[in-house]
């Protein structure tokens, strides 16, 4: 899906679109809405006619939202937003009018913008990703976590300065936050070294052809490229690379081509190339690491599915298992460097826990999972992740605590609750307290019939007694 602006309109949208400018002239915000609804439903892509929309939301709320706020700040209108993430992954293009009627009754919810985000990336509408979040950042800067989030989405983009700005929004709130502060020192040091290579090696010839690459790098992202397409502007891509390997721009092109086409494993030769010809550009190297996760998932899952045509086949089962654990163990070397470079970031720690744990050496992740509860931001899925580890190692008094202590800090039943809230019932049923388990059961039963196998275990509960 691609973003358009005015010009781009279909023919039959135009009238709407221009009936909506003059409501909003003549202040009938209303009756505005609801004709930017409907010239979004069919032009999602148009992010102009978004920016108008929400302005015309937050001035009939009064810019405090349609929805008084509960405990923890969080909206009334949770639960509609959850039903909608749900929704969004199987779905993404036909939620994104839903989402906005839900943006309409609180235009400056922070769960609602953060699916928009979440929904517009899958979409690659990412201005209008961006959008999402800058919203909550102009009216809501104090939630630290989503303007971490759109930073994060500047750098993927390659667009160090805003990023800067991003963080540096964040220490006026959170002066203590070192993610931030490195970020912020980071980005600047990025975009500096961006605008160093601007001035010293670009002439105007360069310019000038800099901006008819760009012009049409940009015309295709608009348009969409076939497949066909893609490989014969790879071939040409490719002639240009074997001209000139040290040529960034190239690698990089070629690199994104090869992402587009889902050929992983090139995607990432050439991205991690691009990165060692940028100076140490962070972007190009998350991309790099990005699809060697990638091309390596690919390889686990062509090997599952020629087990699942030939189930007798013993080699490629011995070839899975091998590849699998050769993959844990990659993961926790790679989470270790991490950790090493900066160990005092509870997600990094965090992050090497969960590396831990899937390789089966829960003893080693138990502390780094501790230091990482530091965080306020991940401390739910953390306690989560700790309950699970102590109840692998029998520890079953010790992983109740950690889930006890995680729904204490959770309100409303969403996804995260009935997950804690059901693994709290397995370490029950592990430690023969039938009624306990069946407490956290029904809490799940009574919100979501049909989630995991909750509705069997309550339901013959009662045909047992």
């Amino acid at each position: 899906m691609a973003e358009i602006t005015e010009k781009d309109l279909p023919a039959n949208i135009k009238p709407l679109w221009l009936k909506a400018l003059s409501a909003v002239q003549m202040s009938n915000l209303d009756y505005a809405v609801s004709l930017l609804q409907a010239v979004l439903k069919d032009a999602p892509g148009f992010l102009e006619g978004r920016k108008i929309l929400r302005k015309c939301e937050i001035q009939l709320t009064g810019g405090t939202g349609g929805k008084k706020k509960g405990l923890f700040g969080m909206s009334s209108g949770g639960m509609g937003v959850m039903k909608l993430a749900s929704q969004a992954k199987k779905d993404p293009a036909g939620t994104l009018p839903l989402i906005e009627k839900e943006l309409e009754k609180d235009p400056l919810s922070d769960q609602a913008n953060d699916l928009l985000f979440d929904t517009a990336i899958k979409l690659e509408l990412l201005d209008t990703a961006a959008f999402a979040l800058e919203t909550i950042r102009k009216h809501n800067p104090e939630n630290v976590k989503l303007l971490h989030k759109l930073a994060e989405h500047y750098l993927s983009r390659e667009v160090p300065t805003k990023a800067a700005e991003v963080y540096n929004d964040i220490i006026k709130h959170a002066p203590t936050d070192s993610a931030a502060i490195k970020g912020a020192k980071d980005s600047s040091a990025r975009a500096s070294m961006q605008k160093a290579r601007w001035d010293e090696n670009t002439s105007m010839k360069d310019l000038m052809r800099d901006a008819e690459a760009n012009e049409e790098l940009e015309k295709a992202g608009r348009t969409g490229l076939t497949r066909e397409q893609l490989e014969v502007r790879r071939d040409k891509v490719i002639e240009k690379y074997n001209a000139d390997p040290n040529n960034l721009g190239a690698s990089k092109e070629l690199a994104g081509i090869y992402e587009q086409l889902e050929d992983w494993a090139n995607a990432h030769t050439f991205f991690n190339w691009a990165h060692s010809r940028s100076n140490g550009d962070v972007a190009l190297a998350t991309k790099s690491a990005m699809m060697h996760d990638r091309a390596l998932e690919a390889e686990l899952v062509a090997l599952e599915q020629g087990i699942a045509a030939d189930p007798e086949n013993e080699e490629l089962k011995s070839q899975l298992a091998e590849r699998r654990n050769a993959r844990l163990a990659e993961q926790v070397d790679e989470a270790k460097k991490r950790v090493d470079q900066n160990p005092t970031d509870p997600q990094l720690r965090y992050e090497l826990g969960n590396a831990l744990y899937k390789s089966g050496d829960h003893t080693a992740a138990i502390p780094h999972l501790q230091q990482a509860t530091r965080n306020p931001h991940i401390r739910t899925k953390v306690l989560l992740l700790l309950g699970r580890t102590f109840r692998a190692k029998g520890m079953f008094d010790l992983a109740i605590k950690q889930l006890s202590d995680a729904l204490s800090d959770l309100h409303a039943m969403d996804g995260t609750k009935k997950e804690v809230l059901y693994e709290k019932g397995l370490i029950n049923c592990d430690m023969g307290d039938k009624s306990a388990a069946l407490d956290s059961f029904k809490q799940i039963y009574e919100v979501d019939y049909g989630y995991r196998d909750v509705a069997q275990r309550v339901e013959s509960s009662y045909s047992n007694d």
